[in-house]
């Protein structure tokens, strides 16, 4: 069985009576950690809230009632907005090209080049952890093509491939230093993104462990802050699998449909996180990305329409790189706890100390910041963080304990830069190009990328 159909089948509530049994502890303290990047104040402990006067669970950001959070899947910043000509992106040569170039192990150099298609190769690139370290290239980022991704990795879309996302990524607020959490596949992250803390995990599997402290939706719950996981095929809270077989996680499991009829009637819950079908929208190989742009646009144009506009904050980003070619090398980060990395034995050695690859993300509300491209460090925990600090939760582990809060992207202090929501691009259309879908990504490499040896 796949791990999509496994998690569906969870989803369902078929997980099986043995994952009953399995459960998480209560919150425990830990030792101070150092931010992996500039804090804003001191330190935190885990499972002590951002204001420690304050009561745990009150609400310190009253201008926001609701926090959305939308996370595509498998794609690098300078793949998909590196010609955006926003942020740090693709370095251009005289005649408007990127320059960046990777050798592809054989005496050629792969140059960045934009993709024939806006379908994808499959299973390539890779995003795996001996793939991601491979790339790494000891800060060099200069593995990438001679990685299991191969060439592919160098290619990258524009506006006229991703309309939409690349209309949100000029518009509001763009983080340009917002990394995955760790250079692994989809469900470690997605499980930063929920527990700060993969508990070890480093491939797309199911261990049955719960995390010590929780996950974002048990600390919602525990203060009594209504949350939903809409999922188009199946939920993001399914990576912990054994949270399947518990009714106070799966009843906030509603389908995606339910997530418009909120938006539309201003019903949405304090927290939200909004999950495409991974079969065809996610934007994970070999899909055509043109339908991850039109879900986004979906999203998006949801939250800008709904009365709730003037109190809401989204947040869109990716769950990881997914292999593909990114300039800037992932910095160091404290790690989340005490467990080690579940290392196969043909795994390459690591730890947990050093965040993934950049990926695209942003903010999207009423109090953006307008022109505005963070460099502030983040990573998925910083979204943590910032559920944490809107309702004074305490941290889960020491990675978000560290996390910048996503704030440098809003400003409270003035009246609201997007009270009356802009006008974006609309998005792509599938139809236009479906041809991609019989013919796939088209040459890779393509000749001109080819520099030869000299």
């Amino acid at each position: 069985m796949s791990r999509r159909a496994l998690l569906g089948s969870a989803a369902l509530g078929v997980a099986g009576a043995a994952l009953a049994a399995c459960g998480g502890g209560s919150p425990t303290a830990s030792p101070p950690s150092t931010p992996f990047s500039p804090a804003t104040g001191p330190a935190r402990r885990v499972g002590v809230p951002p204001d420690p006067r304050a009561p745990a669970g009150s609400d310190q950001l009253p201008q926001v009632d609701h926090i959305v959070v939308v996370m595509m899947e498998n794609h690098s910043f300078d793949n998909m907005l590196g010609v955006l000509g926003r942020g740090d992106g693709l370095a251009l040569g005289p005649k408007g090209q990127p320059t960046a170039t990777n050798p592809d192990g054989h005496g050629n150099r792969i140059r960045s080049f934009h993709m024939a298609t806006p379908c994808q190769l499959n299973g390539k690139p890779s995003q795996a952890w001996n793939a991601s370290h491979a790339q790494f290239a000891g800060g060099s980022n200069q593995g990438f093509v001679s990685s299991d991704s191969g060439p592919v990795s160098m290619g990258y879309w524009t506006s006229a491939d991703m309309p939409f996302t690349n209309s949100l990524a000029s518009t509001f607020p763009l983080a340009d230093r917002y990394f995955a959490s760790v250079m692994a596949q989809t469900y470690p992250n997605r499980r930063y993104l929920l527990a700060g803390t993969s508990l070890g995990l480093v491939d797309d599997t199911y261990p049955t462990a719960l995390p010590p402290n929780g996950t974002v939706f048990d600390s919602l719950n525990k203060y009594g802050i209504p949350w939903k996981n809409y999922y188009s095929s199946v939920p993001t809270a399914g990576v912990f699998i054994s949270s399947m077989a518990q009714p106070l996680i799966t009843r906030g499991l509603v389908p995606i449909a339910d997530f418009h009829t909120d938006c539309a009637s201003g019903n949405l819950p304090g927290f939200s996180l909004v999950d495409p079908d991974f079969a065809k929208q996610s934007e994970e190989d070999p899909q055509d990305i043109q339908y991850g742009d039109a879900f986004l646009a979906r999203v998006v144009n949801a939250v800008m329409s709904g009365p709730k506009w003037g109190k809401t904050l989204l947040v869109w980003s990716y769950d990881e790189h997914g292999g593909y070619y990114d300039h800037v090398p992932p910095p160091v980060a404290v790690t989340p706890d005490d467990v080690p990395p579940m290392l196969a034995p043909t795994d390459v050695p690591g730890a947990f100390d050093r965040l993934g690859f950049r990926v695209p993300a942003g903010v999207v509300g009423p109090y953006a910041r307008k022109n505005h491209v963070s460099h502030t460090v983040y990573d998925h925990t910083s979204v943590l963080r910032l559920v944490e600090t809107k309702w004074n939760l305490p941290a889960l582990t020491r990675r978000d304990a560290a996390a910048n809060d996503l704030l440098d992207m809003v400003d409270f202090n003035g009246p609201p830069a997007f009270l009356h929501p802009p006008a974006l691009h609309a998005a792509a259309d599938p139809a236009v190009r479906a041809s991609c879908l019989v013919t796939g990504a088209g040459t890779v490499p393509p000749s001109s990328a080819v520099v030869a040896a000299h």
